[in-house]
């Protein structure tokens, strides 16, 4: 990547709202219904005041690591297709990706086997169930459902190749940094945490098993799976991620194919059905952008051919999506003609 070209701060009681404008060897790849700098300076921080002193939701606590997380952090961030980069709050702050990673476990899984494949073996229903069902596997034609349930991420991290669960699970950290643009690594006491506590998850990989819909071994699926979720990021590096998706595949920072374009449609569709856990027909009505959360607190919503958003905020509701990152982004979407279900969206008013 080239280097920075220009770069501008904008102080504000205690905190900073950085823009950065990358030049990257992507070039500009801008879309010509994309918001300007400035409405994106100021909605950002009109979202991160509106909702900085929300103390709605709690902490994930089933995985204990995450209960002692610190439920103050906030930070937006946005990246957009032509590289812009747009944050404010706690975006440098790392947090567990948890069920964000079923999008690009997802993603690597179709680069391998490609997507009628992928579809065939984990389908791309809406459960009707909670994420971690077990009946669920029982009543879906596909015994999977889809890749964004836990059921259907541990079948889709099954069909990642690797002689060993080492292997696999090393050729998805190195492709989930290729699409933040920067090296993740896993967060170890998150890891240990869940490890110790996802017998759901072992009883899920041989419900799968039995039914022939688990593609390796179920336990050491499992424990790939369980590390995926367990990568940290920060919220500017998974707002990066998004921005890959809404670039066609490209990160628009390092200029790098990471995801096969044709892909992307599936990726982006999936989201908008499941991505949000229970929450996501309620999110597809009033807000209208693909995203996915997870209960680390983070949530991406990706806006094609624009770019994309992530918050970081810990809190979550009964579904167990972040309170705050669900308000934040909706807030921008709304102020910003992001729905893609409006015509708004590509510039008709």
């Amino acid at each position: 990547m080239n280097s920075v070209s220009s770069r501008s701060k904008f102080a504000m009681t205690g905190l900073m709202l950085l823009v950065v404008i990358a030049s990257t060897a992507a070039g500009q790849n801008k879309s010509p219904v994309a918001p300007s700098e400035q409405a994106y300076n100021t909605i950002l921080k009109q979202a991160y005041d509106n909702f900085k002193n929300d103390t709605t939701g709690k902490n994930a606590d089933y995985i204990p690591a995450l209960a002692q997380v610190d439920s103050k952090l906030y930070g937006i961030a946005i990246v957009t297709t032509d590289g812009r980069v747009y944050k404010i709050g706690d975006v440098d702050q790392p947090f567990s990706i948890q069920s964000i990673s079923k999008v690009f476990t997802l993603a690597l899984a179709m680069e391998e086997q490609g997507a009628e494949e992928v579809f065939q073996k984990i389908g791309s229903e809406p459960t009707g169930r909670p994420f971690n069902s077990i009946p669920a596997v029982v009543d879906m034609p596909t015994h999977a459902g889809n890749p964004y349930v836990n059921a259907g991420a541990i079948a889709t991290a099954s069909l990642i190749g690797g002689a060993t669960a080492d292997e696999k699970w090393n050729k998805l950290l190195a492709f989930f940094s290729k699409a933040a643009g920067t090296q993740l690594s896993l967060l170890e006491d998150v890891y240990k945490s869940e490890a110790a506590t996802n017998t759901g998850n072992k009883a899920i990989s041989m419900i799968l098993a039995k039914y022939d819909r688990i593609y390796a071994d179920p336990f050491e699926s499992v424990d790939v799976y369980t590390k995926a979720c367990s990568v940290g990021v920060t919220a500017n590096q998974l707002a990066v991620m998004g921005a890959t998706l809404a670039n066609n595949g490209k990160n628009p920072l390092t200029g790098e194919q990471v995801i096969k374009r044709e892909n992307v449609p599936h990726i982006l569709s999936a989201m908008m059905m499941a991505g949000l856990y229970d929450g996501s027909g309620g999110w597809a009505w009033h807000v209208g952008i693909p995203a996915k959360s997870g209960v680390g607190g983070g949530i991406v919503a990706v806006m094609p051919g624009k770019g994309a958003m992530a918050v970081f905020a810990p809190p979550l509701d009964e579904a167990g999506n972040s309170v705050k990152a669900q308000k934040a982004i909706a807030y921008v979407a709304d102020q910003l003609n992001m729905n893609i279900f409006s015509p708004a969206s590509v510039g008709l008013r």
